[in-house]
């Protein structure tokens, strides 16, 4: 391990954690100084923006593009002080609206200058956020709305006619925010014939403009948001994350940049916004950009056109998830190979040398200048660092980044439950696969699951479900008690669900999942018992075992066909379970009763293994109730799984 990450960034701590009035084998660590709750002074997201907003003075700080007959031109800037005084008056109008403290706010849009001073508006007046997306589905929307009894939705004028179509199943909507300035009379009318309210967002501003008396600010024990999850089966969890919390986890964020163990921001940075906003992790992105008053530039909301946006703002940091770099990946490696000859030999060339060193650096003097200049400036040109989170990134994929934008590259893990403050990984430790150390706010220890024979007495490395304890974690899950309890143990540790190893520098490795729900490397969430429950209805599937690998984009199927129907659709075929005709077949007929059957593009399998042996409990892929198991699926249908995903990396999946 080179000298710049040698000192204990992660120390062992003493005790012991108890279950079922056991006292149980687990590895437990932190960050190597004291836990980190909050700096002097800061004890509410009101307070750390103040902070940003000192250091800043006049910058500009939100940035938007400008539009010419339909087309994106230069970044047009608000700057701090403006965005201050719209933030102050749109809170108090808010007010004057009838809202109040520990209140329930919709925000329905993507994200944009708006969006964020809402956010501040309601961290300042003690408001709760609480973010919808279209992702959630209707009925999930309606669940949430009422749940919280959401009075106030502010929103983007493309979003009202949703709401109107809904407002029959949201009684408690009363009135609606449009950020923008004009609002398309048509839908104005169909919402106000409903009941409702409908006011533009600088009227919000102009209400409050004039108001004088300032109102109670937020404590740190306020509710700052109920984030929900979008969940894979039954209704979502709202996750309730208390003002403290949140700033728990920014702090930490800060903390690791002031000590230079994470790259430090600066007033002097500039940020592309376009993660949701729905979503914690673009929360805490910019809530450390706000913390240290710097620049945020929004997308345009369309994420095709988002390399063009960046091209345009050359933001000095980047955060994304998995799927952005992998296709980064893939279009300047398959255009290093269409090129071919001396380009791809030079390209290579200077990606081998720049890999040998990666221990040591992520610049070379040449190379830098010479081979990597162009795509470095596919983002910009001037990133000093980029963060992955979200979702597992490759290990390929992350040298990749290191080596052609010649920037640090860190990995973020954390939960909603615990506003992202999980690990981090260390500034100049350019390891793949690890994803760090635990924030400043965390402890971090890993609990014996006997069951997946993971122990933290493993040699060489400890192993086990990975837990959390510390300032970020959330209070609940909102009106859900039992769940709560099922998440957060009587200790207070947060129970991840996820599988952890600490390897030889205390880092944290992510290695299984406990629970049979998973992630794709985009970041959706995956039931594969919900998918091969559909499959197995079809008239030519008698068991399914769904996979998906978290570094993958795609799901694969193992499938054991039904024997009558399959031989009475494939009469005439010569070994038809080998046949990659009938694979092809087979593909479609299940993707098209999945869609039939309310599966999502992502929950359907993109290549298929067949198999004449059934699951049984002899050969030990069912278990005595007759579930399957899938750990030892995995490992039986490890080498044809690998096979599936090489077909699909190759082009040569079907569809």
């Amino acid at each position: 391990m080179p000298p710049a990450f040698q000192p204990p960034y992660a120390v062992p701590v003493p005790g012991a954690v108890q279950k079922d009035g056991e006292t149980l084998p687990h590895r437990h660590f932190r960050f190597a100084d004291k836990l980190v709750d909050h700096p002097e002074n800061i004890h509410t997201l009101w307070d750390m923006y103040l902070n940003g907003y000192k250091l800043a003075g006049d910058r500009p700080f939100m940035g938007t593009r400008r539009m010419e007959n339909g087309v994106a031109k230069e970044y047009v800037w608000q700057s701090h002080p403006e965005v201050r005084k719209r933030i102050e008056n749109y809170g108090k109008g808010l007010i004057e609206l009838g809202l109040k403290r520990q209140q329930a706010l919709g925000v329905y849009a993507v994200n944009r200058p708006e969006w964020t001073m809402t956010e501040l508006a309601s961290y300042r007046q003690a408001f709760i956020i609480v973010a919808l997306y279209d992702t959630l589905g209707a009925e999930a929307m309606e669940y949430i709305v009422n749940q919280v009894d959401m009075e106030v939705i502010v929103l983007s004028a493309d979003k009202l006619d949703n709401i109107t179509k809904l407002k029959a199943q949201l009684p408690s909507i009363k009135t609606i925010i449009v950020m923008d300035d004009s609002i398309p009379q048509a839908s104005k009318e169909s919402a106000e014939a409903t009941g409702l309210k409908v006011y533009t967002f600088r009227e919000v501003e102009a209400l409050g403009a004039p108001i004088t008396e300032e109102t109670e600010l937020a404590t740190a024990d306020d509710i700052a948001t109920i984030c929900y999850t979008s969940g894979t089966t039954g209704v979502p969890k709202g996750v309730v994350l208390t003002q403290s919390s949140s700033v728990a986890a920014i702090s930490g964020i800060a903390a690791v940049g002031d000590k230079g163990t994470f790259a430090l921001i600066t007033h002097e940075d500039t940020y592309i916004s376009y993660l949701p906003l729905a979503h914690v992790f673009e929360r805490a992105a910019q809530g450390i950009h706000l913390y240290k008053g710097a620049a945020i530039g929004y997308y345009q909301g369309d994420t095709l056109k988002l390399l063009d946006d960046i091209a345009e703002l050359k933001p000095t940091v980047f955060c994304s998830v998995p799927r952005l770099f992998n296709r980064i990946y893939d279009k300047v490696l398959s255009g290093v190979k269409a090129k071919g000859g001396v380009s791809a030999m030079l390209f290579n060339s200077a990606f081998a040398a720049k890999k040998a060193s990666l221990n040591k650096t992520v610049n070379h003097w040449l190379w830098d200048r010479v081979v990597f200049a162009g795509i470095r400036q596919k983002l910009g040109g001037r990133i000093r660092f980029i963060l992955s989170g979200s979702a597992p990134v490759s290990p390929d994929v992350m040298d990749f980044m290191r080596i052609c934008f010649s920037a640090k590259v860190f990995e973020g893990y954390g939960q909603t439950e615990n506003y992202c403050g999980g690990c981090l990984t260390i500034s100049d430790d350019n390891t793949s696969g690890v994803v760090g150390v635990p924030f400043p706010c965390s402890e971090i220890k890993l609990v014996d699951v006997p069951e997946m024979e993971y122990h933290a007495t493993d040699k060489p490395y400890s192993r086990g479900e990975i837990c959390i304890r510390g300032f970020s974690t959330m209070r609940e899950y909102y009106k859900s008690p039992e769940k709560t309890a099922e998440t957060i143990d009587a200790d207070g540790w947060l129970h991840t669900g996820d599988i952890g190893m600490f390897d030889s520098a205390n880092r944290v490795v992510i290695i299984d999942r406990l629970k049979n729900i998973f992630k794709l490397s985009q970041g959706e969430y995956i039931a594969p018992e919900k998918i091969e429950g559909v499959y197995q209805k079809h008239e030519l599937v008698a068991q399914a075992y769904v996979y998906g690998d978290s570094m993958q984009a795609s799901l694969v199927g193992v499938i054991v066909p039904d024997k009558d129907s399959f031989k009475k659709a494939f009469p005439n075929t010569e070994n038809p379970y080998e046949s990659e005709e009938v694979k092809k077949e087979l593909l479609k007929a299940l993707n098209a009763y999945g869609k039939q059957n309310d599966l999502k593009g992502f929950e359907q399998i993109r290549a298929v293994h067949l198999t004449s042996e059934e699951f049984s409990v002899e050969n030990d892929l069912l278990t005595p109730t007759f579930k399957l198991k899938r750990e030892t699926a995995k490992k039986v249908y490890q080498s044809q799984i690998e096979a599936m995903y090489a077909t699909l990396s190759n082009g040569r999946a079907f569809n």
